[in-house]
């Protein structure tokens, strides 16, 4: 950390920091006229529209004011624009560690360090060894043109280079192809090299973990060769916290791939994970092999990542005004990204929500509209670059949905893996239902007419139509324009603009919108759920349905038949051209043809799949389908109307698809089996992993935690708090806060009930110094909150699902979590059914005691972390104790009791444990 001599002058701009314990405002005076005064939230607004001020996160201090139309001098966007692809947590906090200066210990000590700050960063740009240097002159002066608060503080401190310098797409490197990899040889792993290379990669003088030797040795069993066809080597492996299972699978993995030249695809759920295996993998691998290529790579799905062609539009006028400023802020990423992921990757994760709109997303292929070879953009691709880097690596990070859908549909089925471990297994089954899933909705068919005819007119950007995209085609090729004026003709009957409108005012136009008006109409008719009322989301059974209902689907399917031979025959047109070229096709022309003809077959098939869909709504049930109709809703406004159709068991064809090609899979996670004393543990994870359906016996491997969870956690089942009763869960949560000093993870299963809590407990809590942040409340992404949870230990984090998994906040920063209620299941159509045949409440508890373990995994995460886990709800039913790890202390309290034990801690001795203690 910087020493208070040598700390960088303040910029004199007038400062403004605002939180839930109050606001406070300090003048661009410098010397013994400096001060900080504490001022109204009035005062504060009024200094922030007079003037630009400094500031951190302006959407966040928005909220906090309650003025929407804050803007200002946002360091987060100075930090971004000096320092591309660097890491910093949006806070005062976070600013403070990433630009070394000394962390402020109250609100009032935040303005005079943001005024720091920004002579921090000014003075990086003056600085001769400042390293993202190249480039930000002309990005400066582009900035300066769309008046970003920032340009003209900077503009004197950022000299012109003697010479010109480069843009973006000129700096890019070239990927360069590669010969394809040979199979890879078929090896068996000696235990003696496995157990050797375990020793390599947990380093000397590592603790040796039995459980952790045993768990490697499982973990070689799926590289050895296959015996037959559609029989691959399948383990099902449990790894409590604290095996190391990362690198247990990471040794034999290693190894594989260097003894027979092959790839292990590795597949997780959250990208937290992926974060911690690129961090792992670096103890096998070295980041670079001596020809320069990578031989560990993270690959996500095409939506990660930053598409140059949409990034180019941006900067040349199709973004205006502020999303402007955000596309030349993430242009100046792009040249300094390792990889060019903007999800999850070194983009920071809050500079989208800086801006407030879904800028982000507008640079990224979000529509599958990608015209592959026919991109200027082509050869500097970062999807193309990674996809290339894949093929030749040794290790690849992938996640769930992309393992899926690249099995289901790869470019290449030679690229398929053959060797895939899928850590946090037990997302596997709700992964698989996602990517398995049909759904025709307004939503998406809107998107398809897109795609046919083109955006419409007022709409901005790059977006084209076929006739657009296939000009050649159509201006030189009879049979080819004939088909793509037939299907751009039978495309205007889809739903377009104002659809939702139309619906409500009973004037649908076309056959789709009539048959989303028909499904629309039924869903509400029907409606028993009292969702309704609540402004939530309502959904009915595809059974016994109207016949305007059954009438209008006929006419759909008709409507998309119309669309999906045209397009056949199109694809024809493209796969005769290629096979004898014509004069006029010139390489640019071949390259563009080559890239439709992936997203034509994509299309066709998801037509064939809606039309499948529609033809078998009247008809008798299909025992291995879920089909229900549904109106979306959020806080009761409308925003698409779908049918929907799911597999019963969605493994089947998880099995058929992803696991009978591959040579060997293994699932593994903390929580893969059941908890329970009465049924085998096994058969859910059996169940759900897919290895029912492959005709192969799963290897069974169990490793229990190392932990000591009976003399460092605690479970305590407050008995007091009623349930309905929101003063009285906001009072608790405050009090607990208060207790342990902060560090509290909060899990709701409603979000109206999460944000009464915030609203309630908020403002008193920020006043002592315990600040709480709360997803679906502060304008700011899942990962950033857990980044700020993270780095403030008197910080506490409220939110939902998203949080109950993948959160790893090891050490003091996450001492206490706390559930609201008992979770369970929402009784939709889709869990009702698979109730039915999972074997009914049974099913339900199976369910519950997987988001408890889970859940309760979030607070140790380590040998050294200690903390309670709170439920704040008495009707909790024994049955479910058995999710908390064997030994763990279950104790029934009152609120109060609960507060004297968070006071005392874990770690002293319990000497009294009778009296409503349950060893689960």
């Amino acid at each position: 950390m910087t020493t208070p001599a040598a700390l960088p002058e303040p910029l004199a701009l007038t400062a403004l920091h605002a939180s839930h314990g109050g606001h406070w405002l300090r003048t661009g005076q410098q010397g013994p006229a400096a001060a900080t005064q504490a001022v109204s939230k009035g005062d504060a607004i009024m200094a922030a529209a007079d003037t630009p001020v400094l500031l951190v996160n302006a959407p966040l201090v928005a909220s906090r004011l309650g003025y929407p139309d804050l803007s200002g001098l946002d360091l987060l966007e100075a930090f971004a624009f000096i320092h591309p692809a660097r890491f910093c947590v949006p806070t005062p906090r976070g600013l403070a560690e990433a630009l070394g200066l000394p962390v402020p210990t109250e609100d009032a000590a935040v303005p005079e360090m943001l005024q720091r700050a920004a002579g921090a960063l000014v003075a990086a740009c003056r600085d001769p060894a400042w390293p993202e240097r190249e480039g930000a002159w002309s990005a400066l002066q582009s900035l300066e043109r769309l008046r970003w608060p920032w340009a003209q503080v900077l503009k004197p401190h950022i000299t012109k280079p003697e010479r010109a310098e480069r843009w973006l797409f000129a700096r890019l490197p070239e990927w360069e192809e590669a010969g394809e990899r040979p199979a890879p040889r078929q090896i068996e792993l000696a235990p003696e090299a496995i157990a050797a290379r375990l020793a390599a990669l947990t380093g000397e003088g590592a603790e040796q973990r039995d459980g952790q030797r045993a768990y490697a040795q499982d973990a070689a069993r799926i590289f050895a060769p296959r015996s037959a066809p559609g029989r691959p080597h399948l383990a099902l492996a449990q790894a409590g916290t604290g095996i190391g299972k990362t690198l247990g699978y990471l040794a034999p993995a290693s190894l594989w791939a260097e003894a027979s030249g092959g790839t292990v695809w590795v597949s997780t759920f959250t990208k937290n994970l992926q974060r911690q295996l690129r961090a792992e993998s670096r103890r096998a691998w070295p980041a670079r092999r001596a020809d320069g290529t990578p031989p560990v790579v993270v690959r996500k799905g095409r939506e990660n990542y930053l598409c140059l062609l949409n990034l180019e539009d941006a900067l040349q006028g199709g973004f205006a005004g502020r999303p402007a400023v955000l596309a030349q802020l993430v242009a100046r990423w792009g040249a300094y990204t390792r990889d060019g992921d903007m999800i999850g990757g070194d983009l920071p994760g809050w500079l989208g929500t800086l801006f407030r709109k879904r800028g982000i997303a507008a640079l990224t292929d979000q529509r599958g509209e990608c015209i592959y070879a026919g991109c200027p953009h082509y050869r500097k691709c970062f999807i193309e670059r990674a996809a290339r880097d894949s093929a030749q690596a040794d290790l690849v990070i992938a996640n769930h949905a992309l393992v899926m859908v690249n099995a289901a549909r790869a470019r290449d089925p030679n690229q398929r893996p053959t060797r895939l471990i899928f850590d946090e297994g037990h997302h596997v089954f709700d992964a698989a239902d996602s990517t398995f899933a049909a759904t025709l909705s307004g939503q998406e068919t809107i998107e398809l007419r897109r795609w046919i005819i083109g955006p419409e007119k007022e709409s901005r950007g790059r977006r084209r139509g076929l006739s657009a995209r296939l000009a050649d085609l159509a201006s030189y090729d009879e049979a080819g324009a004939e088909a793509i004026t037939a299907a751009c003709k039978a495309g205007q009957l889809l739903p377009s603009d104002g659809w939702l409108q139309r619906l409500a005012e009973n004037q649908p136009f076309g056959p789709l919108e009539a048959l989303f008006a028909a499904v629309r109409t039924a869903t509400y008719a029907r409606d028993e759920s009292g969702g309704m009322e609540a402004g939530y989301g309502i959904e009915t059974e595809a059974a016994g349905l109207p016949g305007e209902v059954i009438e209008a689907a006929g006419k759909a399917a008709e409507a998309l038949a119309a669309i999906r031979v045209p397009l056949i025959r199109l694809g024809g047109r493209l796969e005769a051209i290629l096979a004898e070229p014509p004069d006029w096709l010139d390489a640019q022309g071949r390259a563009r043809i080559e890239g439709a003809r992936f997203a034509l077959a994509w299309r066709i098939d998801l037509l064939a799949a809606w039309e499948a869909l529609l033809d078998r709504l009247g008809g008798p049930a299909d025992p291995e389908f879920v089909d229900w109709l549904a109106v979306d809703r959020s806080d009761a406004r409308e925003f698409d109307v779908a049918i929907h159709r799911r597999w019963l068991d969605p493994m089947k064809p998880f099995a058929r698809v992803v696991l009978e090609p591959a040579h060997g899979a293994m699932l593994t996670s903390a929580t893969l089996t059941d908890r329970t004393e009465d049924d085998d543990r096994w058969a859910s994870a059996i169940a759900r992993s897919g290895a029912a359906h492959i005709d192969t016996a799963p290897l069974l491997s169990a490793a229990t935690s190392p932990f000591d969870y009976a003399g460092r956690a605690e479970v305590l089942i407050v008995t007091d708090i009623a349930k309905g009763d929101l003063p009285a869960l906001a009072g608790a949560y405050a009090r607990i806060i208060e207790a342990c000093g902060g560090g509290v993870l909060g899990l709701f299963t409603a979000i109206r009930r999460l944000r009464a809590v915030h609203g309630r407990i908020a403002d008193r809590l920020a006043r002592a110094g315990l600040p709480v942040y709360a997803q679906h409340v502060d304008p700011i992404d899942t990962g950033t909150l857990v980044d700020i949870f993270r780095d403030d230990p008197h910080a506490s984090l409220i939110g939902t699902d998203a949080l109950r998994d993948g959160v790893d906040v090891p050490g003091h920063s996450l001492r206490c979590v706390v559930m609201e209620q008992v979770p369970w299941p929402r009784p939709d159509i889709l869990h009702k059914a698979r109730r039915l045949a999972g074997g009914g409440s049974a099913y339900d508890d199976r369910i519950i005691r997987a988001k408890l373990a889970q859940a309760f995994g979030r607070l140790i995460r380590s040998k050294d972390d200690a903390g309670h886990f709170i439920m704040l709800s008495p009707a909790f039913p024994s049955r479910l104790l058995s999710a908390f790890p064997k030994g763990t202390p279950v104790l029934r309290v009152t609120l109060d009791e609960a507060l004297q034990r968070l006071a005392a801690g874990v770690l002293h001795k319990q000497a009294e444990r009778a009296g409503g203690a349950f060893q689960s």
